[in-house]
């Protein structure tokens, strides 16, 4: 499996930390690529790396873990001239510069394409940054939540008349990794066909608002205001909701004249089969009504009955706690969960990459310990065990 790895043979130099950035490179890292990742030794390197309240030995975390496996590390301060000097020879051998730092930064740095193309002409320079490099936003440092409260995400998440709410997670940084991954790839396929590397730019900012979509295009369009609707239900579409059933909740989307003909089936109510939720329209008109006859008939039995006879014909799920959704056996009988192999954890647990090659599942490596690589990759750039010692004792390295 290895050896057939779509990105095996590219190399990427990344210069980042926390999330974003380190989620999208790690896709590039299972797809086969050798990401090199530069942490600095003067700040004890990527400040996941003592992201809390579950760690594992000294200066590593299972927070860590989740952004970095296949990953290798070196150990090395981008801001002397030493390190510079070994930052260079190391652009001299890859395919891709990736960073994930304050849009103002990789100018600073000399990470960008235009100081970089004399040592390497086809090198692609990736920026992941909170709102770009290229307007008067670019020095401002900027998270996630900001990006779903400004861009309008928050407005459009919970329940009506409630505070804005966030995702649970950090969607916005999971979306930008990826949408950076993406643009990363296809610049280095570009590159490898023009020999002419390039700028690729992504930012929270831009994702976060690319992410309305639908409701975007409808309000430019039509001056139309999405808004919450309750039991997290779909603006237009009906029905497509939460709805009760005799113990808790089960998610029910009959969106299609088919399926609704289906379900109409399965149910066998008489209200139900009414003209007035006839049609598609119908249906949405009345929305609130048909809410509580369906509430009616799905709380005659549990959610597990009710999954048993829908399962395969309706589009339907419960709705899972943490951790109902990590014991669920399904993720196991698909491969979704991964042993990954740590010195401190030999049973150490993560959910595996989505992507399938060959319909494989892409094997997972634990992330290594700061510095791990450093060794091997100065040999390979010629220095000898004299040269890497002066390196550290000088803090370069």
């Amino acid at each position: 499996m290895t050896n057939s790895l779509p990105l095996k043979g590219i190399r990427i130099i990344a210069v980042e930390q926390y999330g974003a950035g380190p989620y999208g490179s790690m896709y590039l890292a299972d797809m086969g690529a050798e990401v090199i990742k530069i942490e600095n030794p003067k700040i004890g390197g990527d400040v996941s790396r003592q992201t809390g309240p579950f760690f594992l030995g000294e200066n590593d975390s299972y927070f860590f873990q989740t952004f970095n496996l296949n990953k290798k590390s070196i150990t090395l301060n981008l801001k002397s001239e030493e390190g510079r000097a070994v930052f260079e020879k190391l652009v001299k051998t890859a395919d891709a510069v990736t960073n994930n730092l304050r849009g103002d930064q990789p100018e600073k740095l000399g990470i960008t394409y235009e100081a970089l193309k004399h040592i390497n002409p086809k090198i692609v320079c990736g920026h992941l940054s909170a709102y770009g490099r290229d307007n008067d936003r670019a020095s401002w440092p900027g998270y996630d939540y900001l990006m779903q409260a400004e861009a309008g995400l928050m407005s459009l998440t919970g329940e009506p008349g409630q505070a804005p709410a966030r995702f649970g997670v950090s969607m916005v940084d999971f979306m930008t990794g990826a949408v950076a991954s993406l643009g990363l790839t296809a610049a280095l396929l570009g590159a490898h066909r023009s020999g002419v590397g390039s700028d690729v730019d992504v930012s929270l900012f831009d994702v976060a608002l690319h992410q309305l979509s639908y409701p975007a295009t409808w309000y430019l369009n039509q001056g139309h205001v999405v808004e919450r609707v309750a039991r997290s239900a779909h603006p237009a579409t009906v029905p497509c909701q939460l709805y009760k059933t005799q113990d808790s909740f089960v998610f029910l989307m009959a969106m299609t004249d088919k399926f609704w003909q289906v379900l109409m089936d399965i149910l066998d109510d008489e209200v139900l089969k009414a003209q007035r939720f006839a049609k598609v329209a119908d249906r949405r008109e009345n929305r609130d009504l048909l809410t509580q006859e369906i509430d009616r008939v799905l709380g005659k039995h549990p959610t597990a009955y009710w999954l048993e006879v829908l399962k395969g014909k309706i589009p339907c799920a419960p709705v899972y706690d943490l951790p109902q959704a990590m014991n669920n056996p399904y993720i196991r009988d698909t491969g979704m969960v991964q042993k990954v192999p740590h010195p401190h954890n030999a049973d150490m647990e993560i959910l595996a990459n989505p992507i399938k090659v060959n319909g494989q599942r892409l094997v997972g490596k634990a992330s290594v310990t700061m510095g791990e690589n450093t060794q091997e990759l100065l040999s390979e750039l010629g220095y000898d065990e004299q040269a890497i010692a002066g390196l550290k004792q000088r803090q370069a390295i």
